[in-house]
């Protein structure tokens, strides 16, 4: 399976939903969307995981360093994601205590720093 990525602006955060599987061979795909939206001056980011099939340890190594990005600029970035198995993931390895996750992009946003 293929990866997707759409971006939109809601509010002041810029949100990127993704779909499909994120692995080895997908993640550098999301890995660039970062680095440019970054490079462009987004620094309060939300990724929309809802639509994510699979996601192994390239992609977590995406995610954080995408949050470490937007850190050195003061930002942030959140997740969205309430499937079980993705969750599972982010609990196991402790990266619930790194990354914000909400239940919603509406949550998201409206939470504060």
């Amino acid at each position: 399976m293929d990866l997707s990525l759409s971006t939109r602006t809601v509010g002041d955060r810029t949100v990127v939903e993704v779909g499909g599987e994120i692995d080895v061979y997908t993640a550098p795909k999301l890995r660039e969307q970062l680095v440019e939206l970054v490079n462009d001056g987004n620094f309060h980011l939300v990724v929309d995981m809802e639509g994510v099939d699979f996601l192994d340890s390239t992609g977590l190594g995406v995610l954080v360093g995408g949050l470490k990005r937007v850190r050195a600029h003061e930002g942030s970035l959140r997740l969205v994601c309430n499937q079980e198995r993705i969750l599972k993931i982010f609990r196991s390895t402790g990266l619930t205590k790194v990354f914000p996750i909400h239940t919603s992009v509406e949550e998201a946003v409206a939470a504060t720093d």
